[in-house]
C-alpha cells in the first residue's frame, strides 16, 4: 500500500523525492519505494524525515506500538555519524557546518587552537558576526581546570594554547563586536561546536588530546534529548564566564 501521507507532506513542502533524500541522507529509490510501496524506514530515517517535513513522525507512519521506547529511538536519530578521533573528522565538515548557520554559533573548548588557526574560519565569524548570535568560550588559562586538562593529556602547555587562540581571535575583538568571547573556569568534559540544530561533540578521554579522542556529529530532532543536553551545557557555562581581558592573552 502506497504511503500517500508521505508523497503529500514532500509536495507541500515543495520538494521533490530527491530533494528529501538528499537533506536526509538516503537514496532517492528508497524514499520512492517509501511511498509507493509503503515501506517503513528505519526509526532514526523517520524521525529525520518528520522533521524535514514539519509533521509528526505519526502522520506519516503511524504505530501503536510508539511508547517511552519513541525518547531513546529520538536521541538515536540525532546522532548523524560518530567518528573515532576527531582527526578523522572530514576538514571540510567543520567550515560547511559553520557556514549554514544562520542564527547561532558557538564553541565551548579549552583552547580549540585549530579552529582559531583557520582562516576560512575566522572568515565565517566576519561574514556571520551582523545576523548571527556567535559565543566563543575558551578556558581561563590562569585555572586550576585548564591546568589539570593539560596534566590529563600529558603536557603543561594548555593555557599556551589558550593564549595563542586568543591571539589569532584577537582582531575580532574590536573589529566585529557581535562575536562575543568569554574565558570560563570549569571542568569541560566535551568539546562543543554548536551550528543552529547541528553540533560536533568532541569527547575528553583521560590521557590523550582532544584531537584522538571520538566525535560525535548531531542534528537536533524535535522532542529529542541529546542534543539539547549539550546545548544546556554551553548556556551554563556560558552563564558563568566572564570577559576575555588582556592578561589572560598577554599572561603577564
Amino acid at each position: 500500500m502506497s504511503n500517500e501521507r508521505l508523497r503529500s507532506a514532500i509536495l507541500a513542502c515543495g520538494l521533490s523525492v530527491s530533494d528529501l533524500a538528499e537533506r536526509i541522507e538516503v537514496g532517492p529509490k528508497t524514499v520512492e519505494r517509501w511511498i509507493t510501496q509503503g515501506k517503513v524506514p528505519y526509526r532514526r530515517h523517520q524521525y529525520a524525515a518528520a522533521a524535514e517535513l514539519g509533521v509528526s513522525v505519526a502522520t506519516l507512519w503511524p504505530d501503536d506500538e510508539r511508547s517511552v521506547d519513541s525518547a531513546a529511538d529520538l536521541s538515536k536519530a540525532e546522532i548523524v555519524t560518530v567518528y573515532p578521533h576527531r582527526h578523522v573528522v572530514p576538514t571540510g565538515l567543520w567550515r560547511e557546518m559553520y557556514e549554514r548557520a544562520e542564527h547561532r554559533i558557538d564553541v565551548l573548548v579549552y583552547a580549540g587552537l585549530f579552529l582559531s588557526e583557520d582562516p576560512r574560519f575566522l572568515a565565517i565569524l566576519r561574514e556571520k558576526a551582523e545576523s548571527a548570535t556567535i559565543r566563543i568560550l575558551l578556558g581561563d588559562p590562569s585555572c586550576p581546570a585548564v591546568a589539570q586538562r593539560g596534566i590529563d593529556e600529558g603536557h603543561r602547555v594548555m593555557d599556551g594554547k589558550i593564549r595563542n587562540a586568543l591571539v589569532n581571535y584577537r582582531p575580532l575583538f574590536t573589529s566585529h563586536p557581535g562575536v562575543t568571547f568569554r574565558v570560563h573556569s570549569t571542568t569541560l568534559y566535551t568539546s562543543l561546536y554548536r551550528a543552529d540544530d547541528e553540533m560536533l561533540v568532541n569527547t575528553h578521554v583521560y590521557g590523550i588530546g582532544a584531537y584522538l579522542a571520538p566525535v560525535l556529529h548531531l542534528r537536533r530532532l524535535p522532542g529529542g534529548g541529546l542534543f539539547d543536553t549539550y546545548a544546556n551545557s554551553i548556556e551554563q557555562t556560558w552563564g558563568g564566564a566572564r570577559a576575555v581581558t588582556e592578561q589572560d592573552i598577554t599572561g603577564g
